[in-house]
């Protein structure tokens, strides 16, 4: 199949990266896992056995009228152990390779289908400016987009890093969730090839 670039031309690109159907509980599962991968899991708190303090039973087990108590570091007292303590934990879920090269196909093929991705001959300012960022912006008719680039040009990553909405990412680094949650995905024929590529 053929892509339409910004300059009018048109360049081969596999109908198997940019023309398939799209699977959204496949999507779905791949931009959860990236997600889950994200987190750190390192919320801890103290349960009864980490808390300090609190090995010898208070007082004896009858005759003093209270009730029975076996350490003062009981979730039922002040300054004790947490009941059901948070411990750290590892929220990655597992994706084959090929799960996850599939999903990536899936999301090319939609933003084609919806007129979302723009093929252009390149993408550089001539000035770290975000006007000129803007600008170069406004001619493709997108306010919010992700910029995708072999290589990440200088003056484009301090143009761009200050813009709301707006982000550059290297052709190795895109990711699900970066191209499900952008507007309009900006590619260089250059990133184009890279991605075809990885994916083929």
């Amino acid at each position: 199949m053929e892509l339409a670039t910004n300059g009018g031309s048109k360049i081969e690109v596999s109908e198997a990266i940019f023309g398939r159907d799209f699977s959204e509980p496949l999507v779905h599962q791949v931009v959860v896992a990236y997600l889950a991968g994200g987190r750190a899991g390192t919320k801890a708190q103290k349960n009864r056995s980490a808390v300090s303090g609190g090995g010898r039973k208070p007082w004896r087990q009858k005759g003093t009228g209270n009730a029975r108590a076996g350490t003062i570091r009981s979730p039922l007292w002040r300054s004790g152990g947490v009941t059901f303590a948070a411990q750290p934990r590892d929220f990655s879920q597992k994706v084959n390779r090929k799960q996850y090269r599939a999903a990536m196909r899936a999301i090319l093929s939609e933003l084609v289908r919806q007129d979302r991705l723009v093929v252009v001959d390149a993408f550089e300012i001539s000035e770290p400016k975000s006007r000129l960022v803007v600008e170069k912006l406004n001619e493709l008719d997108a306010d919010k987009a992700l910029v995708v680039d072999v290589e990440i040009d200088g003056n484009l990553y301090l143009g761009s890093r200050n813009i709301p909405g707006v982000h550059v990412l290297a052709a190795d680094r895109i990711d699900p969730v970066s191209l499900v949650g952008a507007e309009k995905v900006i590619m260089t024929t250059a990133a184009v090839e890279r991605i075809q590529e990885w994916l083929a």
